[in-house]
């Protein structure tokens, strides 16, 4: 299938199945243990876009209204219902679901577009996505231009000519195999554009391309919906009353409790790799099936998770990496090649498949920064992450978690 320009005037919201599937199982685990949780999400761009996206103003309100009157269809629930870890009750609640529009907001700071979400956790939590992709696809229907797709097909093409000749010897039959999900949701260029991504990665690399996050397309094409946790779930068990230093506990224990087994991959650079693998103790490592990396130097990262493995006595061979910052198929070949022997790898790669155009991607983020009437943040291994106003609570993490300034 082959994607045309999107109308200007068409609908970029489909559906409310079209969502990173890590929505989906951490608003079901938060759903359960936190349910009368308050939060607020915001919208932040961190490079200078081609034109003010206060500009995209009247379109984003737009798209939020058609967002707030959808609803979850039947074959839609039937098909969450179909994943293991998806539970009975949680599609209850998600077959009365609506978006509430009162819960978000958009308004202009000067040329900076400012979205807010604020409300119960288990609503405010929901907009993060739907926000990115509709501004991401707004923007980008102002800046097309004959040949640009095509462009994008051919560097599609030349991708899945290197992943074809790189992995000649890492086959879905071989001992290390290489394998790949969609991670580019968020930052798509168009939806039509991801779509005939993901439908010919699937007909052109059978096994190694393994699926994709979101669970619209997933559903779609009969791929298998990946991904477990973010940020902002260990970030909201900041505010639910354990002592600071225990919310990485707490949260990594919540998970195994909602899920018991599944989805056993943990996130790790909330507070940094040094201070998680301090909680990742005997009883955690055993528990999950490995870590996913989404910040600082992923080699450096990966020989610490492996170093910690081997000093709790555990094979790294029986473990997993998944690798999901920035990556190119280069890199992610390369780190590959890297471990290849020591312990399994996965690579989740977003903005390069689903917005590697001839233009400057928008690097967009909706962030959780406050929960139960205080602040959360992120202390990641790499600078230009952390989202948060409150120096006092920022200082205060960092002084707890041993983490540098």
């Amino acid at each position: 299938m082959s994607a045309d320009l999107p109308p200007q005037d068409a609908p970029v919201v489909r559906s409310l199945l079209e969502n990173d599937l890590y929505k989906f199982t951490m608003w079901q685990a938060l759903l359960h243990s936190n349910p009368g949780a308050q939060a607020e999400y915001r919208f932040v761009c961190r490079n200078t876009p081609a034109f003010p996206l206060t500009e995209l103003k009247q379109g984003l309100e737009d798209e939020l209204d058609r967002l707030c009157a959808l609803s979850f269809a039947q074959d839609e629930l039937d098909y969450l219902s179909s994943l293991r870890f998806i539970k009975s009750d949680f599609v209850d609640f998600l077959s009365v679901f609506r978006f509430q529009r009162r819960f978000i907001e958009v308004r202009c700071e000067g040329e900076r577009l400012d979205v807010v979400a604020r409300g119960p956790l288990v609503h405010a939590m929901g907009f993060e996505i739907f926000v990115l992709y509709i501004i991401n696809e707004l923007y980008f229907r102002r800046l097309a231009r004959p040949g640009l797709l095509e462009a994008g097909r051919e560097r599609l093409a030349a991708k899945i000519e290197l992943l074809r000749t790189g992995t000649a010897d890492a086959g879905p039959d071989s001992a290390w195999p290489f394998v790949f999900f969609d991670f580019g949701l968020r930052r798509r260029y168009a939806a039509a554009w991801q779509e005939e991504v993901v439908s010919k990665l699937a007909e052109a690399l059978p096994g190694i391309f393994r699926g994709t996050s979101n669970v619209y397309l997933a559903r779609k094409f009969g791929l298998t919906p990946i991904g477990t946790m973010a940020h902002e779930y260990l970030q909201a068990y900041q505010s639910f009353g354990f002592r600071l230093r225990d919310f990485q506990k707490a949260a990594l224990e919540g998970w195994v409790q909602e899920f018991r087994g599944d989805l056993g991959v943990a996130l790790t650079d909330v507070v940094g790799m040094d201070a998680f693998l301090r909680d990742f103790d005997l009883y955690f490592a055993k528990l999950f099936d490995g870590l996913r990396h989404d910040s600082g130097d992923p080699v450096a990262w990966g020989e610490k998770a492996i170093a910690h493995y081997r000093g709790l006595r555990i094979d790294p061979l029986m473990k997993r990496l998944v690798f999901s910052d920035g990556l190119s198929v280069e890199r992610a070949l390369a780190l590959h090649r890297h471990f290849r022997g020591r312990i399994h790898t996965s690579f989740g790669i977003g903005t390069q498949l689903t917005n590697d155009l001839p233009h400057t991607p928008l690097n967009i983020v909706m962030k959780i920064t406050a929960c139960n009437g205080q602040p959360v943040a992120k202390l990641s291994d790499a600078p230009g992450k952390t989202l948060c106003d409150d120096e006092t609570f920022l200082a205060y993490l960092r002084q707890v978690f041993n983490h540098p300034a």
